[in-house]
């Protein structure tokens, strides 16, 4: 696409929000909760995170903010090359803490800790593993892609690279859904991106989980 057929597509359409997910983990492999473990893409991941990157790419993005795990920041690096952008880093973008479950596999935290996994699960505010609360996750993340956002062009393009759960609360905060309703939000597969748009309104969800044909979620929002 030529810089003048960007331009006007782009033109009137208000400001966007692209909410990338990390490449693939050995962690999510294993499906161990990571949380705000600081765990390495695969060569899987860093494959993933260049073939999206390429997809982004054309859709011109003017920012981009990364979670500071490697493993979004890494991902993050791959579209900065395309691009020529740079990446800022923001602590607030982590993935939820979830203390003594990190590490844990799904089914090793079923056995240990399943009253509380099944009260997750149920959309009850539950602290995993002792550590944070999905609306306190939403509350340091939400803020830091909206003053991003507010310091893009008009029409602008954001891109914020960051994990799943940490993209879902957000997302949620950002519609204004209630917390309990936040589940309804689907997870995204590893690289796998969801858009919003402003609105007359406020912020609305264009797409979710967008990227690839559909794939299983592996990660600890699932």
């Amino acid at each position: 696409m030529s810089a003048t057929g960007e331009v006007s597509d782009r033109k009137n359409r208000g400001r966007r929000i692209i909410l990338w997910r990390h490449g693939q983990t050995a962690w999510n492999v294993e499906r161990r909760f990571q949380g705000s473990t600081d765990v390495a893409l695969t060569d899987t991941g860093i494959g993933q995170a260049r073939r999206a990157a390429r997809l982004l790419a054309s859709l011109g993005p003017d920012a981009i903010i990364s979670s500071d795990l490697q493993r979004a920041a890494n991902t993050a690096a791959e579209l900065a090359l395309l691009t020529g952008l740079d990446v800022t880093r923001e602590e607030g973008l982590r993935e939820t803490y979830a203390g003594v479950w990190q590490g844990l596999t799904h089914e090793e935290i079923i056995e240990r800790y399943g009253e509380e996994y099944a009260a997750w699960k149920r959309g009850e505010p539950v602290r995993r593993g002792g550590g944070e609360l999905e609306t306190e996750v939403a509350e340091r993340a939400a803020p830091v892609v909206l003053g991003h956002a507010e310091k893009l062009p008009e029409d602008g393009t954001l891109v914020v690279v960051s994990h799943g759960g940490t993209i879902r609360t957000t997302i949620g905060r950002l519609l204004g859904l209630e917390a309990r309703n936040w589940e309804s939000l689907g997870g995204l597969s590893n690289c796998c991106w969801s858009v919003l748009g402003e609105g007359a309104r406020g912020w609305r969800l264009l797409e979710h989980n967008a990227g690839t044909l559909p794939e299983p979620v592996l990660g600890d929002d699932t």
